[in-house]
């Protein structure tokens, strides 16, 4: 029987712990190039679909600042959305739709969605901003949850207005679910003069709170090194920063939110703080608090027919601001 020090144990635990992070990135990127036939399989029919590369700022955390190339731009990936057959001599209305999850990425889970908003005539850019999976280790640990994330999210719209000939300037939105929806807040509050219109679904709107009501592993993540790097308890300011119902007196765009009483991620008192935080700052804003609807978190990004009325209610919103050119396809 061969003995081992707790030291040699230790050592053991740590490398079993890299060879399964190893593994899960693998696995993530086998997932994305499955995911990446699937959105054609969905929607080759009504969209051309390409994913394109582009920079966003430096990283945040560099653990080696003086290696070459550590403080280059951030490289991330876009899926773009074109729908078939348009007029080229037009231009269109684009919309910018952010993923959710701390880390995710676009999956075509999405492809209901996208499908009937493409249908509608929008063009459609949806970045795998820093963090995202399916892209390995470095890429994942580059995540800056309410930070420089969001920064990756406006270089795809910047960059599709620059590289799209098809594109309006002056009919741009954003979209978002979720942490997609923080992402969708804080860009209309950073840079309100790049949209005109905005819809935030079941928003992370709080971090102070959101970290009160989470778990210990749920804090321990954001407290790592390469992602907020401290505690809300040690850093409550950084996070009070990095969350859109501390930037509400900024809200200059167009907005709908949506929320949802039964909802298992996002605790429905993150969107009320958001919402009384805008009302407090006399903001002219729109919203709607469902009551237990079924379906939780992905209330309405499911097929049912509340879904699906829902979503009527944000492209009727939307349209209202962007005009989009088939308003009455897909819905």
């Amino acid at each position: 029987m061969i003995k081992m020090s707790s030291q040699d144990v230790q050592k053991v635990i740590e490398e079993l712990k890299a060879q399964q992070e190893m593994l899960m990135h693998a696995f993530h990127a086998l997932q994305k190039s499955i995911d990446d036939v699937l959105w054609h399989h969905k929607l080759a029919d009504v969209a051309l679909i390409s994913k394109v590369r582009m920079t966003g700022p430096p990283p945040r955390y560099v653990p080696n600042p003086t290696a070459q190339g550590a403080n280059n731009p951030v490289v991330f990936w876009s899926y773009m959305f074109i729908p078939k057959n348009l007029d080229e001599s037009r231009k269109y209305p684009l919309l910018v739709y952010v993923h959710g999850g701390v880390h995710s990425n676009m999956g075509s889970s999405s492809a209901n969605i996208i499908r009937e908003l493409v249908l509608q005539g929008y063009l459609i850019i949806a970045p795998e901003y820093r963090g995202s999976t399916g892209y390995g280790e470095s890429f994942y640990k580059l995540i800056d949850y309410g930070g420089l994330e969001v920064e990756d999210t406006y270089s795809a719209r910047n960059w599709m207005v620059k590289n799209c000939g098809l594109v309006d300037t002056k009919r741009v939105g954003i979209i978002g679910w979720s942490h997609g929806g923080l992402h969708t807040l804080m860009n209309i509050f950073l840079h309100p003069e790049a949209y005109q219109v905005a819809y935030a679904g079941v928003p992370v709107s709080d971090l102070v709170a959101r970290m009160g009501y989470k778990t210990d592993q749920y804090r321990a993540d954001f407290a790592a090194d390469y992602h907020v790097g401290k505690s809300a308890y040690d850093n409550v300011e950084e996070y009070r920063r990095r969350s859109p119902a501390w930037h509400a007196e900024k809200l200059q765009t167009p907005l709908l939110i949506h929320t949802n009483t039964s909802d298992e991620d996002v605790n429905v008192l993150e969107v009320e703080h958001l919402i009384k935080s805008l009302k407090a700052a006399g903001k002219d804003f729109e919203y709607k608090i469902y009551k237990e609807a079924p379906g939780g978190h992905f209330f309405n990004r499911i097929d049912s027919e509340l879904a699906k009325e829902s979503r009527r209610e944000i492209y009727r919103f939307l349209a209202k601001h962007l005009h989009p050119p088939f308003e009455e396809r897909g819905l």
